[in-house]
């Protein structure tokens, strides 16, 4: 991928998971890119699912990522609302079906006990240490989250400061984020 202006790539999104005792937290920022132009400063790239009780986020294109949403959706009604159950049935149908095959999206999605990474190489993975990030500019979230955490208890605390340092330093990624918050089994 180059990095001239004439770059027709999408770019931008930061999604950050963050998990405490209490919480599960998902922040994403608004920025869409395209090459070197801001297309939108407030896209909502998190929200919740199906009957409230689960939260996603999603990098990549948007129209793949709202029929991955779709999809989950709908295995989570088949499943009841087993969050995992339902990841791992999505994971199966986005790697072998010759439609979903081509979706380029990611997913973190989270319920009050689990927080799940969704690739379209089949990829079901829980982080182990509670925090999970995707997106252009999510490792540098990652890396504050992980940081942050042995200093603050407080999962949206953590996840509003690691965005924050995120959009300092990655170019695709802006501070007008998207928030939404569950209680945890903890």
């Amino acid at each position: 991928m180059s990095d001239t202006s004439n770059d027709m790539t999408w770019h931008g999104t930061t999604i950050l998971a963050v998990r405490d005792e209490n919480k599960v937290v998902i922040a994403g920022d608004g920025q869409v890119s395209m090459g070197q132009t801001v297309m939108k400063p407030n896209a909502k790239k998190v929200r919740q699912l199906g009957d409230g009780n689960v939260i996603g986020g999603f990098a990549g294109a948007t129209a793949d990522a709202f029929t991955l949403f779709e999809r989950l959706e709908r295995k989570l009604d088949e499943h009841h609302g087993q969050l995992l159950r339902s990841a791992v049935e999505l994971a199966k149908d986005w790697r072998t079906d010759k439609y979903l095959r081509n979706l380029e999206a990611m997913m973190i999605v989270a319920d009050k006990d689990i927080t799940l990474i969704l690739t379209g190489n089949g990829d079901v993975l829980e982080p182990a240490d509670g925090v999970a990030a995707i997106g252009s500019g999510g490792n540098f979230a990652l890396a504050a989250a992980r940081a942050l955490k042995d200093y603050e208890q407080d999962a949206e605390k953590i996840a509003r400061r690691a965005m924050a340092i995120a959009a300092e330093v990655c170019v695709y990624t802006n501070d007008q984020l998207t928030v939404e918050t569950l209680n945890s089994g903890g």
